[in-house]
C-alpha cells in the first residue's frame, strides 16, 4: 500500500488498484499524447475513439465475450438498467420474471413493472431477510417470457449466485455489478449481462452492457434515445457524449487484469481473501456470518457480533487501525467488509487480525 493509503471495504464506489490510479495519475493532463486529459476530450476525436475501441476489445477479451454480442457503454449505472433492459427485451410477450434475492433485485422488479404488461416474482429469499439464494427447485417460471433477470451477486446481503437457473429458451439477463471481472463467467449462458462499474471497474456513472445480437433492435417506443440498445451498437456508445473518463477508467482496469492473467487470476486471489475471512468467522462464536453457507459472497463478506452496541465499539474503532467503511447496510446492521478485486489479501489479513483483537478483548 502507498504512504497514506487506507484499507477501504466500501461496496461501491470502493478501491481501484493502485497501479491503475497511478497511471491515470500519470496520464491526467497529457492522455495518449493528446496534450489534453480525457476530462477535457472530444469524444469524436481521433484518440478517444481509440480508447473506446480498445476498451471494448479488452472486455470482450477479459470476459471471453462471443462475436454475436454486443458490448455497450452507457450513462445511468445499474439502476438506470432496471428501466432500460424492461423498454429493450419486454417488447415482445411484455412478460418477464425476477428472482428477488436482495435490495437491488427487488428495486429492479419494481422498474420493471413500470413498462412490462406481466412482471412477476419468479422466486425471492425475503422470508429470511435475504440469507440465501432461492434455488432451481424454488423458481416458478413463465415460459412465455422475454427475460428472467436475476441480481448474480447481493451487495448488501453478501449473496451470490453459485448456479445457473435452468429456463428453456428465455433469456438470463443477469445484474452482475458487485462481481463482475471477479472470476471467469460463461457469457453465452446469458441474455444480457449488465453492470454499474463503481465496484471493480471503474468510477460511478457507467453501465457496462453485454447483450446478445439477437435481443437488440425491438424496444418500446417510450425508450429514451439514449438507452435503446440497438441505436446505441450503432453509434458505438455514442449518440451523445459518454462519460468519457469511465469508459477510460475501464480500459486502464482491463489493462491491468490482462497483465495480472486475467480472470481465473482473479478468481484465485479473490477466493484465497474470502477463505482468509470466513475460516475465522467459521473458526469462533463472537462474529457471526449472516448468510448461509452455501451462498455466500466471494466479493460482500456480512457479519454482525448480535450485539448492537459492540458492532458500534467495532466500526468506531476502525479508522485508528487503517480501515474505512466496514458499517452494515441498514437493512442488515453489523458489519460489511468488501473485498473486491482491488483489495489486497493483506487488507483482509489486517482485518482478521482487527477482529480476533476487538473478540479477545470483549
Amino acid at each position: 500500500m502507498l504512504e497514506g493509503r487506507i484499507y477501504n471495504f466500501s461496496a461501491g464506489p470502493s478501491m481501484l488498484p493502485e497501479e491503475v490510479l497511478l497511471r491515470a495519475q500519470k496520464e491526467l493532463l497529457n492522455c495518449e499524447g493528446s496534450g489534453m486529459s480525457v476530462l477535457e476530450m472530444s469524444h469524436r476525436s481521433k484518440v478517444f475513439d481509440n480508447i473506446i475501441n480498445a476498451t471494448e476489445a479488452n472486455v470482450r477479451k477479459v470476459m471471453n465475450v462471443p462475436d454475436n454480442y454486443r458490448i455497450l457503454f452507457l450513462p445511468g449505472g445499474a439502476s438506470g438498467m432496471f428501466c432500460a433492459l424492461a423498454m429493450n427485451l419486454g417488447n415482445h410477450s411484455g412478460a418477464a420474471d425476477y428472482i428477488i434475492s436482495g435490495n437491488f433485485s427487488g428495486v429492479a422488479y419494481k422498474e420493471g413493472k413500470k413498462y412490462l404488461k406481466d412482471a412477476r416474482v419468479a422466486a425471492t429469499s425475503e422470508d429470511e431477510n435475504f440469507s440465501y439464494i432461492p434455488k432451481q427447485e424454488q423458481l416458478v417460471l413463465n415460459p412465455d417470457a422475454d427475460y428472467l433477470h436475476v441480481c448474480w451477486n447481493n451487495t448488501i446481503f453478501g449473496t451470490t449466485f453459485h448456479y445457473m437457473p435452468e429456463t428453456g429458451n428465455v433469456p438470463v439477463v443477469a445484474d452482475m455489478s458487485s462481481s463482475i471481472m471477479s472470476e471467469p463467467v460463461d457469457v453465452s449462458k446469458f441474455g444480457m449481462i449488465y453492470a454499474g462499474v463503481q465496484k471493480n471497474l471503474a468510477p460511478a456513472g457507467l453501465a457496462l452492457v453485454i447483450v446478445r445480437e439477437d435481443l437488440l433492435g425491438s424496444e418500446m417506443e417510450i425508450t429514451p434515445k439514449i438507452w435503446k440498445f440497438g441505436m446505441q451498437a450503432e453509434k458505438n456508445s455514442m449518440i451523445n457524449t459518454p462519460p468519457c473518463f469511465n469508459i477510460y477508467m475501464v480500459k486502464l482496469v482491463t489493462d491491468y487484469l490482462l497483465e495480472q492473467g486475467g480472470l481465473e487470476a482473479m478468481k484465485a486471489r479473490n477466493e484465497e481473501k474470502a477463505k482468509i475471512l470466513y475460516d475465522y468467522l467459521d473458526s469462533q462464536d463472537f462474529f457471526k456470518s449472516t448468510v448461509r453457507p452455501e451462498d455466500r459472497s466471494m466479493m460482500n463478506v456480512c457479519f454482525r457480533t448480535g450485539d448492537e452496541a459492540l458492532d458500534k465499539e467495532f466500526i468506531a474503532g476502525q479508522a485508528a487501525h487503517g480501515f474505512s467503511n466496514l458499517k452494515g447496510h441498514r437493512l442488515v446492521g453489523g458489519m460489511r467488509a468488501s473485498i473486491y478485486n482491488a483489495m489486497p489479501k493483506e487488507g483482509v489479513e489486517a482485518l482478521v487480525a482487527y477482529m480476533k483483537e476487538f473478540a479477545a478483548a470483549h
